[in-house]
């Protein structure tokens, strides 16, 4: 339980990969906060999965990508639990097509959630991190934002944007003890993945070393190593999980 007494703002937590790293901080002993902005039945059984465990969890319904709303959220949870030591900025969506073919409301959607919704939450709870001398601040990038991916350049270019944002961060805020990481995961075994068809999905497992898709556990041991004490000496680095499709 090595993180007994923390509290973790998870965001985009009601399914996927939040959900599988909100399920992990609570094993570890965290206080996690699911937030959520559209599938509040979602939300509401990734707490009750936390709380079936004998995790501690509650809900917290606001939308990334609108500052006052996230404000306005944070708020709430600090003046009921004093604190947030956590922070995983996970909430994300794409829009994939074509360049030519994308729509100025493609951008400002996946932007505003994966770009901007990460600097918010950043924004509204480093000031108490400040304060306390000590936090962690995880990010969930991507391969892509790494490498680039035909027909995904919005998508692209907001994790590209998160690295440099992380990076930015951990220089800002690193001599008052609070690291900023990102967690880079490639093919992970979600209902996105689940989707498409067989002779995609083979073909990306051709170009993964470990031949095969990765799990939301995998994933979530990664970000909670990061928010774990062991981990006080790592800042600004991108953590890839990706089985070896990116070695950098």
């Amino acid at each position: 339980m090595i993180l007994q007494g923390q509290v973790a703002l998870v965001t985009g937590a009601s399914r996927g990969i939040g959900r599988a790293i909100a399920l992990d901080l609570a094993k570890l002993g965290a206080h996690v906060v699911v937030n959520y902005a559209t599938n509040a039945a979602a939300a509401q059984e990734t707490v009750r999965a936390i709380v079936e465990s004998g995790g501690s969890g509650e809900l917290a319904l606001f939308d990334v990508s609108d500052e006052r709303q996230v404000d306005s959220g944070v708020k709430k949870v600090v003046d009921q639990h004093k604190k947030i030591d956590i922070v995983v900025n996970n909430a994300g969506v794409t829009s994939d097509n074509l360049l030519v073919r994308l729509k100025a409301e493609d951008w400002d959607r996946v932007l505003g959630i994966n770009l901007k919704g990460t600097v918010h939450c950043t924004k509204a709870v480093c000031l108490g991190m400040l304060r306390e001398r000590y936090g962690r601040i995880i990010n969930i990038t991507s391969v892509v934002g790494q490498t680039g991916n035909a027909g995904q350049s919005v998508y692209a270019a907001s994790k590209a944007g998160i690295i440099g944002f992380t990076r930015a961060m951990a220089r800002e805020l690193g001599s008052r003890g609070i690291t900023v990481n990102a967690v880079a995961p490639g093919y992970i075994e979600t209902d996105m993945t689940d989707k498409l068809p067989e002779d995609l999905k083979q073909k990306f497992l051709r170009s993964i070393p470990l031949g095969r898709f990765g799990s939301g556990a995998e994933v979530a041991a990664v970000v909670s190593f990061l928010a774990s004490p062991a981990a006080g000496y790592i800042t600004g680095q991108v953590i890839g999980v990706n089985g070896g499709l990116l070695m950098a």
